[in-house]
């Protein structure tokens, strides 16, 4: 039942999720920034099962521009510089950039 949900939540968030073929192999088509909602979804749910598939994401996640890291600070509001590198593996400078940006608009 838990993968029922983990596949059901990812599809809410707009990403395809298809089986190849007949194996046991599944393709996902996201965005990067359907790939972070759901690595966020993961890690808010905590279930031990799914965290392989966050890590997994993460490692095949490009690095983010400066626009992406405003567009994922702005999206929330309050983020510290150390929550922004946790969520994005920015560098510290990169974080500080971007917070520094958003408190001076």
């Amino acid at each position: 039942m838990k993968a029922y949900a983990l596949k059901a939540a990812i599809r809410e968030f707009g990403c395809e999720l298809n089986r190849i073929g007949r194996s046991r192999n599944w393709r996902l088509i996201a965005d990067k920034y359907q790939l972070q909602d759901i690595i966020d979804f993961i890690e808010a749910n905590d279930e031990q099962s799914w965290l392989w598939l966050a890590k997994h994401l993460k490692a095949q996640q490009e690095t983010l521009t400066h626009d992406d890291l405003v567009f994922i600070a702005k999206q929330n509001t309050g983020i510290t510089v150390n929550q922004l590198i946790a969520k994005t593996d920015c560098t510290a400078a990169q974080a500080r950039r971007v917070i520094d940006e958003l408190e001076f608009l």
